[in-house]
């Protein structure tokens, strides 16, 4: 990419936001162009299931701010409805057409849905946006009856806690045998007894076999045969990439847009992919594609999507993060590091820390209050699981830029840095 072209970022969250300010500092001085389906500027997302469905903050309080100057065009309350990779076009509503010189696609998730579920009532409701904690909010003032949320993830966990912070009853209701099980038995029995502890009820090993709604109340009848009352119900069952709009546009779609190691997409010309939506090999563990749905991983996915984009398919260089991700639940701390999840076996690293064996090796950490000694293990996974070296492509010289073509020399990208 250089000056006098158009990028377009699909995506007005926080991985298009950081991405448009990484091009900003690697001194791209073409047009920007930003396209989110949210009326809002990006926001802190987790703050969504904590302090704002609490009332703790306002809605202005979660915005973010820019790191530097963007000078880029929004596109807010725009949905994309198409996308042309061999015109290079971001079709919008009312038969739109945005031309791009470079696309970055950093459309997120959207929250699974549970079938059987109400929707269309308004006190069944997801949680991911700043509107759906207003509206939940709504639906709580509404009635003092408990509410239940159905999934026992890390959103229907900070839901619970929230819940039981304003002092509300509620129930976690999940098909695992206990909240966050995916983390370790250590990790999900000090969450459960945390639960318990601040008197959340658990509905473990369950799941909604019949909705009974009434005027007053919602009663959900549960697989193990209890019944619970509900003035609302948050689902946080999961969520799904948002790729409908990628359809027929020559990209590999496949639980996310399938990428190459470098974040640019299979399929298309100029068209990198950052955050919940990109599914790419990270080198650093092996040549998998996989998604990573971590805010932290979105910024950094962002950042290196960008470099990319700049420097081109030719020079781009292979994401290859350690993912580092935590939340806090009531006045605890879960912390995680690596890919827990490609675990086949745990062990006990430290006094509250998990470790994930895979194959002999350990591959990632997870830590209930242990900020110190996940720092150890965070450095511990880095020095373990290095970034493998580059194998050297054969080098087409016919088909190397001039000096006046390219974008930056090599003393500029190292001082750059990517």
């Amino acid at each position: 990419m250089s000056d006098g072209d158009r990028i377009v970022i699909v995506g007005g969250g926080v991985a298009g936001l950081r991405a448009a300010e990484r091009l900003r500092e690697l001194k791209f001085d073409g047009e920007i162009i930003i396209v989110g389906d949210e009326r809002r500027r990006p926001y802190h997302r987790p703050m969504v299931s904590k302090q704002l469905v609490t009332g703790q903050v306002r809605a202005l309080d979660v915005e973010l701010k820019s790191y530097t100057e963007l000078d880029a065009h929004w596109r807010l309350g725009t949905r994309a409805t198409h996308l042309d990779t061999d015109q290079r076009v971001v079709h919008l509503p009312g038969k739109e057409e945005l031309w791009y010189d470079g696309l970055i696609i950093a459309t997120g998730v959207v929250p699974r849905h549970l079938p059987g579920s109400p929707r269309h009532d308004p006190r069944v409701r997801v949680l991911r946006t700043v509107e759906d904690a207003i509206s939940l909010r709504r639906a709580l003032v509404k009635s003092s009856k408990p509410a239940v949320v159905i999934g026992s993830g890390l959103i229907g966990c900070e839901f619970a806690a929230s819940m039981r912070t304003l002092g509300r009853d509620v129930t976690l209701v999940g098909h695992a045998k206990a909240p966050l099980y995916r983390f370790g038995p250590r990790v999900s029995e000090a969450v459960a007894e945390t639960h318990r502890k601040h008197r959340a009820g658990l509905a473990m090993n369950s799941e909604v076999r019949h909705w009974i709604s009434t005027k007053e109340a919602f009663g959900l009848h549960l697989t193990n045969n209890k019944l619970v009352v509900a003035s609302c119900v948050v689902l946080a069952i999961g969520s799904v990439p948002a790729t409908d709009w990628l359809r027929g546009s020559g990209l590999t779609l496949d639980d996310g847009v399938l990428c190459e190691s470098t974040l640019f997409a299979v399929g298309g010309e100029d068209v990198v992919v950052a955050g919940d939506v990109a599914k790419w090999p990270n080198l650093r563990f092996d040549e998998t594609p996989r998604r990573v749905e971590h805010w932290l991983n979105a910024v950094e996915s962002a950042r290196a999507a960008a470099e990319n984009l700049m420097v081109g398919r030719r020079l781009a260089k292979p994401f290859t993060p350690l993912p580092r991700a935590w939340s806090s639940i009531y006045e605890h701390r879960l912390q995680m590091a690596g890919m827990p999840a490609l675990g086949e076996d745990t062990v006990q690293l430290a006094d509250g820390v998990t470790g994930f064996v895979r194959g002999g090796q350990l591959i990632g950490a997870c830590g209930w209050d242990r900020p110190r000694a996940m720092l150890h293990w965070t450095a511990e996974l880095e020095r373990r699981l290095p970034i493998p070296e580059p194998v050297p492509a054969p080098m087409d010289t016919e088909a190397l830029p001039s000096l006046e073509d390219a974008v930056f020399s090599e003393e500029e990208w190292l001082t750059v840095g990517g």
